[in-house]
This record gives structure tokens, C-alpha cells and sequence, in this order.
């Protein structure tokens, strides 16, 4: 591979990193495997959050490819779709 390539790999895998390294999208990985799938009101409870604090975080994750959203009726259920950020879930919690 060469630097280009190298860097970009970098990059991708940081920005991965990055995206884990906050508590909150920590958790709402973690819980989106161990439920394979849920809504953004499961997760406001259970995250104690609001609606709009859990979307935002829902759609940094999504638009890094770590998520993604099934529309079911009214309502979206996500999931992980990252084997890269799954394991390192896996990883961190010995899951």
C-alpha cells in the first residue's frame, strides 16, 4: 500500500475511534448489538436523554457507516452495521 493509501486507512480508522470515544454513541453501539435493533424512543429511555440529543447522535454514527436505519411504519429501528466498530465493542466489553 502506498502513503496515500496508508494515510487515508489512518484516517478512516481515527475517525472510527473518534466517533466511539464519545460516552454516549459508546452506549448507543453497545446497546444496539446487544438488542440487534431499536428505536430512537427505546433508547431515549434508556439513555435518559431527549429525542433530538439521541438523533444527533444516531445520525453522526449513520453517516459514518456505523448504523443503519430500517423504517418500520412510523418509526426507525437501527443496528450496527460496522464489523470494524463491533469489534471494538466487542473488545472494550469482552462481549
Amino acid at each position: 500500500m502506498d502513503i496515500a493509501g496508508e494515510l487515508m486507512l489512518i484516517n478512516k480508522k481515527a475517525l472510527l475511534l473518534k466517533a466511539l470515544s464519545n460516552p454516549i454513541r459508546l452506549c448507543i453501539v453497545r446497546e444496539l448489538m446487544q438488542r440487534n435493533a431499536c428505536n430512537v424512543s427505546s433508547m431515549q429511555n434508556c439513555l435518559q436523554m431527549s429525542q433530538s440529543t439521541v438523533s444527533q447522535h444516531l445520525g453522526r454514527l449513520r453517516d459514518l457507516g456505523i448504523i443503519s436505519g430500517e423504517r418500520k411504519g412510523t418509526e426507525v429501528f437501527y443496528r450496527v452495521i460496522s464489523d470494524e466498530a463491533a469489534e471494538v465493542i466487542r473488545v472494550l466489553f469482552k462481549a
